[in-house]
């Protein structure tokens, strides 16, 4: 894969649309809005259904600006015949898991940008 072609590749399927299923959603995880951390992708075989297959990745710095991390993102998609991409175009939160890295209900105490955070507009909510 060349260098810078990962990302362009992944936002050029999302903009397609949806071209049927299965349709792999792919979002962006991390301690601010600026930089991600965390990437995870679910193939959805059918409308309205759970992911069926999930696979996460992680980077010290940012998975968007490493090739070997979006080629396997890019083969873990064709692996699994997904016809669509859905894609955010922003870090949509935290990367840790509530209920398993930080107590349900709590902000996570690693990211302090996202408490009280809107994940989708990334603005203060309270």
């Amino acid at each position: 894969m060349q260098k810078g072609k990962g990302i362009n590749a992944l936002t050029k399927k999302a903009k397609k649309g949806f071209r049927g299923y299965p349709v792999a959603t792919v979002a962006l995880y991390g301690p601010t809005e600026k930089k991600a951390t965390k990437l995870v992708v679910g193939i959805v075989h059918e409308e309205n259904a759970e992911p069926e297959e999930m696979k996460k990745w992680y980077s010290d710095d940012d998975v968007m600006k490493e090739p070997d991390i979006l080629e396997e993102v890019h083969e873990f998609i064709k692996e699994h015949g997904a016809r669509s991409v859905a894609m955010v175009d922003r870090v949509i939160g935290c990367p840790h898991e509530e209920g398993i890295d930080y107590p349900e209900g709590h902000a996570c105490p690693k990211c302090p940008f996202w408490a009280g955070r809107d994940r989708w507009t990334g603005k203060l909510v309270h």
